[in-house]
C-alpha cells in the first residue's frame, strides 16, 4: 500500500475511532454511577425503614422481607434482558426509561398505603434498575477501554457502597426530621433532576450495531442468541454461582438482617443500623482493593479465594462470638464487606472469556443470577424466623437470630469450595490487552 494512503488511512481510522478517556468521559460515568446510587440508596434505605412501613401499614415480618425479596426477582429477570440490550441500542436508550422507571417507583412507594401499593413500587423500581449497575459497567469499558474493565467496574461498586453507607446515615438523620414519606417524596425529586441532566449529557462514545427499527423479530433473535452464547460458556455458571453466594448474603444482611441480628446481640436500634452501614462502607473500600489487587497479581483466584475466606470468619462471629462491643461488630461488619467485594471479580472472570461485544450480557447474566439467589437468601432468615418461634424459641433473641441466619452461613461456604473449583481467567497480556483496547 502506498504511505499516502496508508497514512490516510491512519487518520480515517484515528478520527472513526471513539477517544477514551477524557473529561466528557468521566462525566458520563459520574452520571450512570449517580443512577446506580440513586436506586440502590433506596434499596438499603428499606433496611432502615421497613420497621416502620410494617408498623403503619399493618404488615407482617414475612411480608417485610416479601417486598425486598419481589424486589431481587424481578430486578433478576429483567436484568438477563438489560445486558444484550445495552450490547445492542447503547447505554443512552436504555438508562433513560431505565431511571424515568426507578423515579416512579419511588413516588408510589412514599405513597403505599397497603401490601399491593408495596409491592408495586418495588417492581417498578427493579424493572427501572435492572439495567444500571450492568450500564455503568458498559460505560466504563466503552468510554475508558476494555483494559481498564475491572477496575473501573470495581470503582462502580466502590462508588455505591460507599454512598450507601453515607445515604443510610443520612436517612437516620433525616427521620429525625420529618417522616419517611416525606423523606421518599424528596427522593423522588432527586430522581427527577437526575433524569434532567442524563437527558442533557448521557452518551454512547460511538453508534451501537443495533437498532430496534431494523425489525423487531430479528433484534429480538439477537437478543437471544447473545443470551445462549453467555449462557453455553461453563464458567460463566460457575463465576455466577460464587458471585450469587456472596452477593446474596450481602444483600439479605445489608438491606434487611444485620440490624436485627446486631439489635439481638445487644445494640439498640440507631447503633444497629450504624453498625451494619459498615457492611457498606468495607464493601467500598474492598471494591477499590480487590480488583486492584487482582491485577497485580495477574490473578483472579486467589484474590476470590481470600475474600470469601474473610467473609466466612467474620460471619460464624458475628452470630456466633458473644459480645456487647459495638466497636467489634462494627470491625466485623467491616470485614466482612470488604472481604464480600470478591463477588465483583466474578464479572471479571466472566469477561475475561468472552468476546468486547458480550460484555454487557455477561456482565448481566452474572448480576441477574446475583439478584436470583438474593432473593431467596433475603427471604429464607425470614422463613426461619416464624419457625423459629412456633417451635418455641424467644424473639428477638441471638438464638433465633443464629436458627435463621444458617442459610447465609451455608451460602458463603458453599461459595468457597466452588471458587475452589474455578480456573484461573486473568488474560496472559492482561485485561483487555488481548482485545487491542489500551485505555
Amino acid at each position: 500500500m502506498p504511505a499516502p494512503v496508508a497514512e490516510h488511512l491512519g487518520q480515517l481510522e484515528a478520527s472513526v475511532a471513539p477517544r477514551l478517556g477524557g473529561r466528557r468521559a468521566w462525566g458520563v460515568w459520574a452520571l450512570s454511577v449517580a443512577f446506580v446510587i440513586y436506586y440502590f440508596s433506596f434499596q438499603t434505605g428499606y433496611a432502615i425503614v421497613n420497621s416502620r412501613i410494617q408498623k403503619e401499614l399493618g404488615l407482617t415480618i414475612a411480608q417485610i422481607a416479601a417486598g425486598a425479596a419481589v424486589y431481587t426477582w424481578v430486578f433478576a429477570v429483567f436484568q438477563f434482558l438489560s445486558g444484550p440490550l445495552l450490547d445492542r441500542i447503547g447505554v443512552r436508550r436504555v438508562l433513560l426509561p431505565a431511571i424515568l422507571l426507578v423515579t416512579i417507583g419511588i413516588f408510589v412507594f412514599a405513597a403505599a398505603t397497603d401490601f399491593t401499593m408495596l409491592i408495586a413500587a418495588q417492581c417498578c423500581v427493579a424493572i427501572g434498575a435492572c439495567a444500571g449497575f450492568v450500564g455503568a459497567g458498559c460505560v466504563g469499558g466503552k468510554w475508558f477501554g476494555m483494559a481498564r474493565f475491572s477496575f473501573m467496574f470495581g470503582l462502580v461498586q466502590f462508588c455505591t457502597a460507599l454512598f450507601s453507607a453515607f445515604n443510610q446515615n443520612v436517612l437516620n438523620w433525616a427521620l429525625s426530621a420529618m417522616d419517611w414519606r416525606s423523606a421518599f417524596y424528596l427522593a423522588g425529586g432527586l430522581g427527577i433532576v437526575l433524569l434532567i441532566l442524563a437527558l442533557l449529557y448521557l452518551r454512547d462514545p460511538e453508534p451501537t450495531v443495533g437498532r430496534v427499527d431494523d425489525g423487531l423479530h430479528s433484534f429480538a433473535l439477537a437478543v437471544f442468541r447473545s443470551l445462549k452464547t453467555v449462557a453455553a460458556i461453563p464458567h460463566i455458571w460457575l463465576a455466577s454461582a460464587f458471585g450469587a453466594l456472596c452477593f446474596g448474603t450481602m444483600l439479605a444482611l445489608g438491606v434487611i438482617w444485620a440490624p436485627k441480628l446486631l439489635m439481638a446481640r445487644g445494640l439498640e436500634e440507631n447503633l444497629a443500623n450504624t453498625a451494619s452501614s459498615f457492611l457498606w462502607i468495607g464493601l467500598a473500600a474492598g471494591c477499590f482493593v480487590l480488583p486492584w489487587a487482582s491485577d497485580r497479581l495477574r490473578s483472579r483466584k486467589v484474590p476470590v479465594l481470600s475474600g470469601i475466606a474473610l467473609q466466612a470468619v467474620s460471619l460464624i462471629l458475628l452470630f456466633y462470638y458473644p459480645t456487647q462491643s459495638a466497636s467489634l461488630d462494627m470491625i466485623l461488619c467491616l470485614l466482612f464487606g470488604f472481604g464480600n467485594a470478591a463477588h465483583m471479580l466474578a464479572f471479571s472472570t466472566a469477561a475475561d472469556i468472552v468476546e468486547p461485544g458480550l460484555i454487557g450480557t455477561s456482565a448481566a447474566f452474572v448480576n441477574g443470577a446475583m439478584f436470583v439467589l438474593g432473593g431467596i437468601m433475603i427471604s429464607r432468615p425470614g422463613v426461619l424466623v416464624g419457625i423459629g418461634l412456633n417451635a418455641g424459641k424467644a424473639p428477638a433473641t441471638l438464638e433465633l437470630a443464629q436458627f435463621a441466619g444458617r442459610p447465609l452461613i451455608i451460602g458463603i461456604f458453599v461459595a468457597l469450595a466452588i471458587a475452589l473449583l474455578i480456573r484461573e481467567t486473568y488474560p496472559k497480556r492482561g485485561p483487555g490487552q488481548s482485545r487491542g483496547v489500551i485505555a
